[in-house]
C-alpha cells in the first residue's frame, strides 16, 4: 500500500471518529451504536442508530467513483445536522467553500440559509442539510443528468434513514431531482407536495436570494408554511 493511500485511509478514520464523537454529544452515549450494530429485538433500529447508519452511508460516499466528479473534488460533501431531524433541506451541489471544508452550505449562501433557519426559530443542529450531488461540479456549473442519476441513491437513502416530516428543496435542481419534474421553481415554490409520505415544499435557493433580494419575501412565506406544518406533525 502506498504512503498516499495510507494517509488517505488515516484521514477517513479520523473523520469517522469525529462524526461519532459529535453523535455522542447529541445523544446519551450509552444509546449510540457503532456502525453495524444489530437492530433491536422488536426488529427496528433505535432512533439513535440513525447516526451510525448515516455514518456507514457516508463511508460509501467517501469512496464513490460512480461519476467523473470524483476526479476533481477535494472532499465529498455528504451532509450535516441532526440524524433525527424533522426537517431536511436539500440543495443542488457543493460549491467552492463546501468542497474545501467538506460541509454543506458554509459559503455566503450557507450564511443566508443559517439566518433563514434561525428566523424559523430553529438552528442548524436541529435540522439536516445536504445536496443532491455530493461532489462539486467544476466551476460550480449546473449538475448534469448523469451526475444526478449516479448520486441520487445517496440522497434517497439519507431521506429514508432520517425519515423527516418535511423536506425543503432549495432551488429548481433539487426539486427536479426529487420530483422528476421540469417545472420552474417559480411555479412550484410554496406548494405542499406529497413525496413518498413526506411533505415536500420547494423554495428559492439562498444563492438566488442573494442575487434577487426582492424574492426573500416569497421565500419567507414558504418557510412560514414549513414552520406551520412542523407544528402540526
Amino acid at each position: 500500500m502506498s504512503e498516499l493511500n495510507t494517509k488517505t485511509e488515516l484521514l477517513n478514520v479520523i473523520r469517522d471518529i469525529k462524526a461519532y464523537i459529535k453523535a455522542e454529544k447529541e445523544y446519551d452515549a450509552e444509546e449510540i451504536p457503532m456502525p453495524g450494530t444489530a437492530v433491536s429485538e422488536a426488529g427496528k433500529a433505535p432512533a439513535s442508530s440513525k447516526s451510525g447508519t448515516l455514518l456507514s452511508l457516508k463511508n460509501e460516499a467517501l469512496n464513490c467513483r460512480a461519476c467523473p466528479l470524483h476526479k476533481t473534488r477535494r472532499n465529498v460533501v455528504f451532509g450535516d445536522g441532526d440524524p433525527g431531524a424533522k426537517l431536511v433541506f436539500v440543495g443542488e451541489a457543493p460549491g467552492y467553500d463546501e468542497d474545501l471544508q467538506g460541509l454543506p452550505f458554509v459559503g455566503q449562501a450557507g450564511k443566508l440559509l443559517t439566518k433563514m433557519i434561525e428566523a424559523m426559530g430553529l438552528s442548524r443542529d436541529r435540522v439536516y442539510i445536504c445536496n443532491v450531488l455530493k461532489c462539486r461540479p467544476p466551476e460550480n456549473r449546473q449538475p448534469q443528468p448523469e451526475e444526478v442519476t449516479a448520486c441520487k441513491g445517496y440522497l434517497s437513502r439519507q431521506i429514508e434513514i432520517i425519515s423527516p416530516k418535511v423536506i425543503c428543496c432549495l432551488g429548481r435542481h433539487a426539486a427536479c431531482a426529487l420530483l422528476e419534474t421540469e417545472e420552474p421553481i417559480s411555479k412550484i415554490r410554496g406548494k405542499e407536495i406529497d413525496f413518498k409520505g413526506v411533505i415536500l415544499v420547494p423554495t428559492f435557493h439562498p444563492a438566488y436570494l442573494l442575487r434577487n433580494p426582492s424574492a426573500k419575501k416569497e421565500a419567507w412565506e414558504d418557510l412560514k408554511k414549513i414552520k406551520r406544518i412542523l407544528s402540526e406533525v
